[in-house]
């Protein structure tokens, strides 16, 4: 069967491309030379991060759990669709494990924030400085949903929008 998601961006782009609210902006130049997602049963290396809300996120407090990786921009009309879900995902699935970490993308943190408070998402996010793009570069695409299992090896590895029942599916690996 063939894969439903490049017909769904073809329409979105189609009928406009930009969700209400987002702004359209120009992807950075990184993005040419960026990698493919990592694949399935490889290792990431997790940096601590300072999250845009100014809190920490260690590493070592998410051993165990299964983490959603979710690059993202505040101007990206993919998602604006999809992070809706990703939210969902964690709020309903955070008490069995599961954490959701976004990585923002956006030119400005401040601008990150700002949109994420406008939306009331409650996942972490971190922007992703040069610093951060060191250790963990954001693969070619966007948004891109990377899931590391409760032994911090990447069990999905997406980058596009997904369906609903794609993310609803990652609860599988709890």
């Amino acid at each position: 069967m063939p894969s439903r998601r490049p017909l769904l961006q073809f329409a979105l782009m189609a009928a406009g491309g930009v969700a209400a609210g987002a702004q359209a902006q120009t992807p950075p130049a990184s993005e040419r030379n960026a990698g493919p997602p990592p694949p399935v049963g490889s290792r990431l290396p997790l940096p601590d991060l300072t999250l845009l809300d100014g809190s920490g996120l260690r590493t070592a407090d998410l051993a165990g759990q299964v983490v959603v990786l979710y690059w993202w921009a505040s101007w990206c009309p993919f998602c604006a669709v999809q992070s809706p879900l990703i939210d969902q995902l964690q709020r309903t699935h955070r008490p069995r494990g599961l954490r959701v970490i976004g990585l923002s993308i956006d030119k400005k943190p401040e601008e990150a924030a700002a949109h994420l408070a406008r939306k009331g998402y409650g996942f972490a996010s971190a922007w992703v400085s040069p610093d951060i793009a060191r250790v963990l570069p954001k693969p070619k695409g966007l948004p891109v949903t990377v899931v590391l299992g409760r032994d911090g090896r990447v069990v999905m590895s997406e980058a596009g929008q997904l369906f609903p029942e794609d993310i609803e599916g990652i609860a599988r690996f709890l």
